[in-house]
């Protein structure tokens, strides 16, 4: 038996089946990518299956969403492989739980109506989820669908830090700080736990890649993180514009701006992608001799390097910085940039290991007389969902509760 874990970001989607061993998730049997879904790309996926590699152009039919077509076309392979693993389940990255998923739970109608009401905290994300979700369903009926939730991991911030400074009765309404990118942080935490003896103190994770984030945790647990009400918050990203001044949406609402055409705006032509009016892919900004393409670069590490110094401070110190995410992984100037601009906290990069760190393994890149440590944490959502499905069905075998929030029908509390 095995798991298959889909995880749908804003510009891909990845998808992994994982053998099951002794009620122990193992590493995937099948791993692929459907890049290009960011606005003016070019769709296309890549899988490996039995050690053998596949690629191939992604049809998307006039007027379906590139997301659409892209899990429709994840549906059609895992039918077509022979000799794989038999599906037990299918777990799904949902990127909003509100206040009220803080745990994986099985799929119901209820459950998809409820998460229905986060569609705009998350506009590039949760539709896509529940689409991903509901689809499955029809495919595989017979197999549990399992959603697996974003915000659960930051269940553990201090009301002081996922507060707004708004009245009382707004914060009831669920209007807060949730934190997002939650299976990534999860992930690169029990690596850094497993690896090294510092993990259970001072750390901030860099989620870095079209959606981007910084998460500080402490014994393991965030306490706090860029991203808030949505995945809007924080840093600069491929095309979502990060922080930025309410009174900025005042004025677009003075000129005549519409809701849709400030989503739009937000979500979709900011970030990389608006500053440098090139690409939201920072590979392309790289190979770029734009004047344009190098102020966005400038600009996306010196937020980094900005909302680190916050979360350290949040922390009282530092002692494990952890890079991840698309960009962290594979960009070694920008690692090397941002930890010579924290060198005043005594952090200190070994150059030759941060060139040779190749996105494929933890791999640690601090020299030895760093007072900091320095990781390359590739991760992977994917098994945390499958290991978090696993769990839940071993608890529903086992006569747990398959329980399910109280969903009040108003707020997103």
């Amino acid at each position: 038996m095995a798991i298959l874990a889909v995880n749908a970001g804003s510009s891909s989607l990845k998808f992994s089946l994982h053998p099951l061993q002794g009620g122990q998730v193992q590493p995937h049997v099948l791993s692929g990518n459907i890049q290009g879904l960011e606005p003016g790309g070019a769709p296309a996926m890549g899988w490996t299956y039995l050690g053998k590699k596949h690629q191939e152009a992604l049809a998307v039919p006039a007027g379906t969403a590139p997301f659409v077509a892209a899990l429709e076309s994840l549906r059609a392979l895992v039918q077509k492989l022979e000799a794989a693993p038999d599906i037990e389940a299918v777990a799904h990255r949902v990127v909003h739980g509100g206040g009220v998923f803080t745990e994986s739970v099985r799929v119901t109608e209820e459950v998809l109506e409820r998460l229905a009401c986060f569609n705009s905290l998350a506009p590039l994300h949760q539709p896509h989820n529940l689409e991903g979700i509901r689809r499955f369903q029809a495919a595989f009926p017979q197999l549990p669908q399992i959603a697996c939730f974003d915000t659960a991991f930051h269940a553990t911030m201090p009301e002081v830090d996922y507060a707004f400074a708004l009245p009382k009765a707004l914060q009831e309404e669920g209007v807060r700080r949730y934190g997002f990118h939650g299976l990534s942080y999860q992930y690169i935490m029990g690596m850094l736990l497993e690896h090294t003896l510092r993990g259970r103190g001072r750390v901030v994770m860099a989620h870095l890649g079209n959606g981007a984030s910084l998460c500080a945790a402490l014994a393991g647990s965030s306490v706090a993180t860029t991203m808030g009400f949505s995945a809007l918050d924080g840093l600069m990203m491929g095309t979502r514009s990060g922080s930025l001044d309410a009174g900025v949406l005042l004025y677009l609402m003075e000129q005549g701006w519409t809701h849709a055409q400030m989503e739009k705006l937000l979500y979709k032509q900011s970030g990389l992608l608006g500053v440098s009016g090139i690409s939201a892919d920072m590979r392309t900004l790289r190979a770029s001799d734009s004047p344009d393409a190098e102020r966005a670069i400038l600009q996306f590490t010196h937020r980094v390097i900005r909302e680190s110094g916050a979360l350290m401070a949040c922390l009282g110190g530092l002692d494990v910085l952890a890079f991840s995410g698309g960009i962290g992984e594979n960009d070694a100037v920008l690692r090397e940039q941002v930890c010579n601009r924290l060198a005043w906290t005594g952090l200190r990069i070994d150059e030759e290991r941060n060139r040779n760190a190749d996105g494929k393994a933890a791999y640690a890149i601090h020299a030895p007389d760093s007072r900091v440590e320095i990781w390359v944490i590739p991760t992977d959502e994917g098994r945390v969902a499958a290991r978090e499905a696993a769990q839940l069905l071993q608890a529903l075998k086992a006569g747990g509760q398959a329980t399910t929030p109280s969903l009040a029908p108003a707020s997103v509390a």
